[in-house]
Protein backbone atom coordinates (compact mmCIF):
# COMPACT_ATOMS: atom_id res chain seq x y z
CA UNK A 1 0.00 0.00 0.00
CA UNK A 2 3.04 2.29 -0.30
CA UNK A 3 1.67 3.84 -3.48
CA UNK A 4 -1.83 4.45 -2.09
CA UNK A 5 -3.27 7.94 -2.33
CA UNK A 6 -2.42 10.11 0.67
CA UNK A 7 -5.10 12.75 1.40
CA UNK A 8 -3.00 14.22 4.22
CA UNK A 9 -0.23 15.18 1.80
CA UNK A 10 -2.72 16.96 -0.47
CA UNK A 11 -4.25 18.82 2.48
CA UNK A 12 -0.86 20.08 3.63
CA UNK A 13 0.01 21.24 0.10
CA UNK A 14 -3.28 23.14 -0.12
CA UNK A 15 -2.95 24.60 3.40
CA UNK A 16 0.49 26.08 2.72
CA UNK A 17 -0.56 27.45 -0.67
CA UNK A 18 -3.87 28.94 0.46
CA UNK A 19 -2.52 30.67 3.56
CA UNK A 20 0.22 32.46 1.65
CA UNK A 21 -2.14 33.30 -1.20
CA UNK A 22 -4.86 34.58 1.14
CA UNK A 23 -2.53 37.05 2.84
CA UNK A 24 -1.20 38.32 -0.49
CA UNK A 25 -4.72 38.69 -1.92
CA UNK A 26 -6.01 40.55 1.12
CA UNK A 27 -3.19 43.10 0.96
CA UNK A 28 -3.77 43.56 -2.77
CA UNK A 29 -7.55 43.90 -2.32
CA UNK A 30 -7.15 46.59 0.36
CA UNK A 31 -4.69 48.53 -1.78
CA UNK A 32 -6.52 48.23 -5.12
CA UNK A 33 -10.17 48.24 -3.90
CA UNK A 34 -10.78 45.35 -6.30
CA UNK A 35 -13.97 43.39 -5.70
CA UNK A 36 -12.56 40.39 -7.58
CA UNK A 37 -9.47 40.46 -5.37
CA UNK A 38 -11.50 40.74 -2.18
CA UNK A 39 -13.70 37.83 -3.29
CA UNK A 40 -10.57 35.80 -4.00
CA UNK A 41 -9.06 36.75 -0.61
CA UNK A 42 -12.16 35.60 1.26
CA UNK A 43 -12.19 32.43 -0.83
CA UNK A 44 -8.56 31.66 0.07
CA UNK A 45 -9.08 32.32 3.79
CA UNK A 46 -12.14 30.07 3.70
CA UNK A 47 -10.09 27.38 1.97
CA UNK A 48 -7.39 27.69 4.64
CA UNK A 49 -10.00 27.11 7.32
CA UNK A 50 -11.38 24.22 5.32
CA UNK A 51 -8.02 22.48 5.28
CA UNK A 52 -7.79 22.80 9.06
CA UNK A 53 -11.23 21.20 9.36
CA UNK A 54 -10.16 18.33 7.11
CA UNK A 55 -7.05 17.78 9.25
CA UNK A 56 -9.34 17.64 12.29
CA UNK A 57 -11.56 15.16 10.48
CA UNK A 58 -8.64 12.89 9.56
CA UNK A 59 -7.43 12.92 13.16
CA UNK A 60 -10.79 12.18 14.79
CA UNK A 61 -11.56 9.47 12.21
CA UNK A 62 -8.65 7.43 13.61
CA UNK A 63 -10.22 7.09 17.07
CA UNK A 64 -10.71 3.42 18.01
CA UNK A 65 -14.19 1.85 18.23
CA UNK A 66 -16.16 2.38 21.41
CA UNK A 67 -19.32 0.78 22.89
CA UNK A 68 -21.38 3.66 21.47
CA UNK A 69 -19.61 3.55 18.10
CA UNK A 70 -18.71 -0.13 17.59
CA UNK A 71 -17.70 0.41 13.95
CA UNK A 72 -15.34 3.24 14.82
CA UNK A 73 -15.27 6.92 13.89
CA UNK A 74 -14.10 6.64 10.28
CA UNK A 75 -17.18 8.41 8.89
CA UNK A 76 -16.29 11.53 10.90
CA UNK A 77 -14.27 12.70 7.89
CA UNK A 78 -17.49 12.76 5.85
CA UNK A 79 -19.12 15.15 8.32
CA UNK A 80 -16.20 17.59 8.19
CA UNK A 81 -16.02 17.28 4.41
CA UNK A 82 -19.68 18.28 4.21
CA UNK A 83 -19.03 21.27 6.49
CA UNK A 84 -16.21 22.27 4.13
CA UNK A 85 -18.61 22.12 1.18
CA UNK A 86 -21.04 24.39 3.06
CA UNK A 87 -18.25 26.87 3.84
CA UNK A 88 -17.11 26.86 0.22
CA UNK A 89 -20.72 27.57 -0.79
CA UNK A 90 -21.37 30.31 1.78
CA UNK A 91 -18.10 32.04 2.64
CA UNK A 92 -16.71 31.52 -0.84
CA UNK A 93 -19.54 31.52 -3.36
CA UNK A 94 -22.26 33.61 -1.73
CA UNK A 95 -19.83 36.24 -0.46
CA UNK A 96 -18.34 36.59 -3.94
CA UNK A 97 -21.82 37.06 -5.38
CA UNK A 98 -22.58 39.70 -2.74
CA UNK A 99 -19.30 41.50 -3.40
CA UNK A 100 -20.00 41.52 -7.13
CA UNK A 101 -23.51 42.89 -6.66
CA UNK A 102 -22.17 45.58 -4.33
CA UNK A 103 -19.59 46.64 -6.93
CA UNK A 104 -22.27 46.78 -9.63
CA UNK A 105 -24.42 49.08 -7.51
CA UNK A 106 -21.52 51.22 -6.30
CA UNK A 107 -18.51 50.77 -8.63
CA UNK A 108 -15.08 52.10 -7.66
CA UNK A 109 -12.00 52.45 -9.87
CA UNK A 110 -9.02 50.21 -9.13
CA UNK A 111 -5.97 51.59 -7.36
CA UNK A 112 -2.54 50.24 -8.36
CA UNK A 113 -4.00 47.44 -10.52
CA UNK A 114 -0.55 46.09 -11.28
CA UNK A 115 -0.34 44.98 -7.66
CA UNK A 116 -3.46 42.89 -8.19
CA UNK A 117 -2.01 41.44 -11.40
CA UNK A 118 1.26 40.49 -9.67
CA UNK A 119 -0.54 38.86 -6.75
CA UNK A 120 -2.86 36.92 -9.07
CA UNK A 121 0.07 35.61 -11.11
CA UNK A 122 1.81 34.51 -7.89
CA UNK A 123 -1.41 32.89 -6.69
CA UNK A 124 -1.95 31.03 -9.98
CA UNK A 125 1.56 29.57 -9.73
CA UNK A 126 1.13 28.56 -6.06
CA UNK A 127 -2.35 27.14 -6.61
CA UNK A 128 -1.18 25.31 -9.71
CA UNK A 129 1.55 23.60 -7.69
CA UNK A 130 -1.00 22.65 -5.03
CA UNK A 131 -3.36 21.21 -7.66
CA UNK A 132 -0.46 19.35 -9.24
CA UNK A 133 0.33 17.71 -5.90
CA UNK A 134 -3.34 16.81 -5.44
CA UNK A 135 -3.58 15.31 -8.94
CA UNK A 136 -0.49 13.22 -8.19
CA UNK A 137 -2.41 11.63 -5.30
CA UNK A 138 -5.63 11.33 -7.32
CA UNK A 139 -3.81 9.50 -10.11
CA UNK A 140 -2.83 6.79 -7.62
CA UNK A 141 -6.47 5.74 -7.37
CA UNK A 142 -7.90 6.76 -10.77
CA UNK A 143 -6.83 3.58 -12.61
CA UNK A 144 -7.41 5.09 -16.05
CA UNK A 145 -10.77 6.62 -15.24
CA UNK A 146 -11.60 10.17 -16.29
CA UNK A 147 -11.39 12.78 -13.54
CA UNK A 148 -15.17 13.18 -13.64
CA UNK A 149 -15.77 9.44 -13.23
CA UNK A 150 -13.21 9.32 -10.40
CA UNK A 151 -14.97 12.30 -8.77
CA UNK A 152 -18.29 10.44 -8.89
CA UNK A 153 -16.93 7.08 -7.69
CA UNK A 154 -14.20 7.89 -5.18
CA UNK A 155 -14.81 7.14 -1.51
CA UNK A 156 -11.98 9.44 -0.33
CA UNK A 157 -13.96 12.51 0.69
CA UNK A 158 -10.89 14.46 1.84
CA UNK A 159 -9.15 13.99 -1.50
CA UNK A 160 -12.36 14.79 -3.35
CA UNK A 161 -12.80 18.05 -1.42
CA UNK A 162 -9.18 19.14 -1.90
CA UNK A 163 -9.37 18.41 -5.62
CA UNK A 164 -12.59 20.42 -5.94
CA UNK A 165 -11.21 23.29 -3.87
CA UNK A 166 -7.94 23.46 -5.79
CA UNK A 167 -9.72 23.32 -9.13
CA UNK A 168 -12.17 26.03 -8.07
CA UNK A 169 -9.33 28.19 -6.76
CA UNK A 170 -7.27 27.91 -9.93
CA UNK A 171 -10.22 28.62 -12.23
CA UNK A 172 -11.30 31.50 -9.98
CA UNK A 173 -7.83 33.02 -10.14
CA UNK A 174 -7.82 32.85 -13.93
CA UNK A 175 -11.23 34.57 -13.98
CA UNK A 176 -10.03 37.22 -11.55
CA UNK A 177 -6.92 37.89 -13.64
CA UNK A 178 -9.01 38.23 -16.80
CA UNK A 179 -11.54 40.63 -15.29
CA UNK A 180 -8.95 42.75 -13.50
CA UNK A 181 -7.07 43.03 -16.80
CA UNK A 182 -10.29 44.03 -18.59
CA UNK A 183 -10.90 46.66 -15.91
CA UNK A 184 -7.42 48.07 -16.54
CA UNK A 185 -7.83 48.05 -20.34
CA UNK A 186 -11.31 49.58 -20.45
CA UNK A 187 -11.14 51.75 -17.34
CA UNK A 188 -14.63 50.45 -16.49
CA UNK A 189 -14.89 49.03 -12.92
CA UNK A 190 -18.02 47.11 -13.89
CA UNK A 191 -15.72 44.42 -15.32
CA UNK A 192 -14.35 43.89 -11.83
CA UNK A 193 -17.89 43.36 -10.52
CA UNK A 194 -18.56 40.83 -13.27
CA UNK A 195 -15.41 39.02 -12.19
CA UNK A 196 -16.57 38.71 -8.61
CA UNK A 197 -19.98 37.42 -9.73
CA UNK A 198 -18.37 34.87 -12.08
CA UNK A 199 -16.14 33.60 -9.28
CA UNK A 200 -19.18 33.32 -7.00
CA UNK A 201 -21.13 31.26 -9.55
CA UNK A 202 -18.11 28.98 -10.06
CA UNK A 203 -17.66 28.37 -6.32
CA UNK A 204 -21.37 27.72 -5.75
CA UNK A 205 -21.46 25.12 -8.56
CA UNK A 206 -18.35 23.26 -7.39
CA UNK A 207 -19.52 23.37 -3.75
CA UNK A 208 -22.87 21.93 -4.86
CA UNK A 209 -21.24 18.98 -6.65
CA UNK A 210 -18.91 18.32 -3.71
CA UNK A 211 -21.88 18.41 -1.32
CA UNK A 212 -23.83 15.90 -3.43
CA UNK A 213 -20.95 13.41 -3.43
CA UNK A 214 -20.22 13.77 0.30
CA UNK A 215 -23.93 13.44 1.12
CA UNK A 216 -23.93 10.01 -0.52
CA UNK A 217 -20.99 8.97 1.65
CA UNK A 218 -22.73 10.20 4.81
CA UNK A 219 -25.87 8.22 3.94
CA UNK A 220 -23.72 5.14 3.35
CA UNK A 221 -21.96 3.90 0.22
CA UNK A 222 -20.24 0.64 -0.50
CA UNK A 223 -16.72 0.38 -1.88
CA UNK A 224 -16.02 1.56 -5.41
CA UNK A 225 -17.49 -0.74 -8.10
CA UNK A 226 -13.98 -1.66 -9.24
CA UNK A 227 -12.97 -2.79 -5.75
CA UNK A 228 -16.21 -4.71 -5.20
CA UNK A 229 -15.62 -6.64 -8.43
CA UNK A 230 -12.07 -7.41 -7.31
CA UNK A 231 -13.42 -8.76 -4.01
CA UNK A 232 -15.95 -11.02 -5.73
CA UNK A 233 -13.36 -12.34 -8.20
CA UNK A 234 -10.89 -12.97 -5.38
CA UNK A 235 -13.39 -14.90 -3.27
CA UNK A 236 -14.53 -17.04 -6.20
CA UNK A 237 -10.89 -17.84 -6.98
CA UNK A 238 -10.41 -19.42 -3.54
CA UNK A 239 -10.33 -23.25 -3.52
CA UNK A 240 -12.90 -23.42 -0.73
CA UNK A 241 -15.50 -21.19 -2.45
CA UNK A 242 -17.79 -22.41 -5.22
CA UNK A 243 -19.82 -19.21 -5.66
CA UNK A 244 -20.42 -15.74 -4.17
CA UNK A 245 -24.17 -15.25 -3.88
CA UNK A 246 -24.01 -11.71 -2.56
CA UNK A 247 -21.45 -9.25 -1.26
CA UNK A 248 -22.40 -6.11 0.64
CA UNK A 249 -19.90 -3.46 1.70
CA UNK A 250 -19.95 -0.20 3.62
CA UNK A 251 -17.25 2.45 3.35
CA UNK A 252 -16.38 3.88 6.77
CA UNK A 253 -13.78 6.51 6.00
CA UNK A 254 -10.54 4.68 5.31
CA UNK A 255 -12.00 1.43 6.71
CA UNK A 256 -14.49 -0.96 5.13
CA UNK A 257 -17.05 -3.45 6.38
CA UNK A 258 -17.91 -6.46 4.17
CA UNK A 259 -20.63 -9.09 4.50
CA UNK A 260 -20.76 -11.95 2.01
CA UNK A 261 -22.89 -15.05 1.48
CA UNK A 262 -20.84 -17.85 -0.03
CA UNK A 263 -21.45 -21.35 -1.35
CA UNK A 264 -18.54 -23.31 0.07
CA UNK A 265 -17.00 -26.37 -1.48
CA UNK A 266 -18.46 -29.61 -0.01
CA UNK A 267 -16.79 -30.85 3.18
CA UNK A 268 -17.08 -34.00 5.25
CA UNK A 269 -18.18 -32.33 8.46
CA UNK A 270 -18.86 -28.99 10.16
CA UNK A 271 -15.35 -28.65 11.58
CA UNK A 272 -13.84 -28.92 8.11
CA UNK A 273 -16.32 -26.31 6.87
CA UNK A 274 -15.31 -23.90 9.65
CA UNK A 275 -11.62 -24.43 8.96
CA UNK A 276 -12.19 -23.84 5.26
CA UNK A 277 -14.13 -20.63 5.98
CA UNK A 278 -11.37 -19.41 8.30
CA UNK A 279 -8.81 -19.95 5.55
CA UNK A 280 -10.88 -17.93 3.09
CA UNK A 281 -11.28 -15.11 5.62
CA UNK A 282 -7.54 -15.02 6.35
CA UNK A 283 -6.72 -14.83 2.63
CA UNK A 284 -9.33 -12.10 2.13
CA UNK A 285 -7.93 -10.12 5.07
CA UNK A 286 -4.44 -10.27 3.57
CA UNK A 287 -5.64 -9.23 0.10
CA UNK A 288 -7.86 -6.36 1.33
CA UNK A 289 -6.34 -4.94 4.53
CA UNK A 290 -8.70 -1.96 4.47
CA UNK A 291 -11.57 -4.35 5.32
CA UNK A 292 -11.59 -4.19 9.12
CA UNK A 293 -14.92 -5.98 9.65
CA UNK A 294 -15.68 -9.20 7.73
CA UNK A 295 -18.82 -11.31 8.01
CA UNK A 296 -18.95 -14.45 5.88
CA UNK A 297 -22.10 -16.57 5.81
CA UNK A 298 -21.78 -20.02 4.20
CA UNK A 299 -24.77 -21.35 2.26
CA UNK A 300 -25.89 -24.57 3.98
CA UNK A 301 -28.90 -25.40 1.80
CA UNK A 302 -27.09 -27.82 -0.50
Amino acid sequence: MADAANPLRSILYALAANLSIAIAKLVAALVTHSGSMMAEAIHSFADTGNQLLLLLGLKTAKRPPSPEHPLGYGKTIYFWSFIVAIMLFSMGGLYSLYEGWHKLVDPHPLNSPWIAIAVLVFAIIAEGLSLRGCIREVNKERYGRSFWRWFRETRSSALLVIFGEDLAALLGLVLALFFVAMTMITGNPVWDAYGSISIGVLLVLIAFFIGIEVKSLIIGQGVEPRIKQEMVVFLESQPGVDKVFNLLSLQLGADVMVAAKLRMAPQTDADAMVAQLNEVEAAFRAAFPQVIWRFFEPDLND
